[in-house]
């Protein structure tokens, strides 16, 4: 009995060690991709099965920018869940609506205005990052403070959503009253993809998988070096860049699946970068193809 029980411990032991021991390789590759960068980047990554998790600056407070279109999207779709609102609803988008300086594709389109149906631009928001179509959901539901409210009651606590598109795109520190932890970002992908407690209908399960599958932005980020045919479903988030040349937020969320089926949650959030464009976009890339690779098994890990 004794030397089973010892037994057990030792098994126990060394398949502890062995998660550590594989997490704290992965941890170090990732290390050495941000080391010389220069921005501070925070990282969450969830696996399949067994593997660990992995934090960095997991707690740590990060402007959301767009990708607080998702948190927008599952508070509306909760909202049509308990019959308040139908996705079928027609929304009246005035010329007065479409402002000049906010990004917006429905704007690109309908310059004159338009009536879409709820459906229509909840895509466009979540899809194509359409900052009036944000903000047109925004009025429905009350204001920035229903979906944090929103947030709290589905258990996320860090996170902060106070202003609108309008006031977030027009001012370089009102983005930062807008943010979330990277820990926070992959707790509710992990709520929103696992239904856990129900959180949405399948009807609207189904819609807003669809929409993240397809989104159009940021391709250069979460997908940039995965084969080309891997499911992504993410949400990205960016700001501009000050006379400094500093950039706020390179953000990227999503589930990302393996050619087995299996899938992993990874959250990345850049911000304080005084790097170019296309190297933030790259430190994402460079995370996530380490993931991957990590997660798939690869002769590199």
């Amino acid at each position: 009995m004794k030397n089973s029980f010892k037994l057990s411990i030792f098994l126990l032991f060394i398949t502890c060690y062995q998660v550590f021991a594989q997490t704290h390789v992965l941890n170090a590759k990732i290390q050495q991709i941000v080391a010389s960068k220069h921005a501070k980047v925070g990282i969450a990554i969830k696996g399949p099965g067994i593997k660990d998790t992995l934090f960095i600056n997991g707690d740590q407070h990060f402007p959301l920018q767009s990708v607080f279109k998702f948190h927008v999207a599952l508070a509306i779709l909760s909202q049509v869940d308990q019959g308040k609102f139908s996705m079928s609803q027609k929304i009246n988008i005035t010329k007065k609506d479409l402002l000049p300086d906010l990004y917006s594709p429905i704007r690109d389109r309908y310059p004159n205005g338009v009536n879409l149906p709820l459906s229509e631009i909840l895509a466009y928001t979540v899809s194509q990052s359409d900052n009036i179509g944000c903000d047109i959901l925004l009025r429905m539901i009350g204001g920035p403070e229903f979906v944090e409210k929103y947030c709290n009651s589905i258990g996320i606590q860090d996170v902060s959503i106070k202003i609108n598109e309008e006031e977030q795109q027009s001012n370089w520190n009102a983005q930062f009253k807008n943010w979330t932890t990277p820990k926070a970002a992959n707790e509710i992908l992990e709520l929103f993809y696992m239904n856990k407690n129900n959180l949405l209908s399948k009807k609207s399960y189904q819609f807003i998988w669809k929409v993240m599958r397809e989104t159009k932005t940021g391709e250069g980020r979460l997908r940039g070096q995965l084969p080309t045919k891997t499911i992504v479903a993410h949400k990205t988030g960016s700001s501009g860049t000050n006379k400094q040349g500093i950039t706020a937020a390179v953000n990227d969320i999503g589930v990302v699946f393996l050619p087995a089926g299996a899938h992993y949650f990874i959250s990345v959030f850049v911000t304080e970068s005084t790097e170019n464009a296309a190297t933030n976009e790259k430190i994402i890339a460079d995370i996530n193809k380490a993931a991957w690779d990590y997660f798939n098994g690869s002769n590199s890990f």
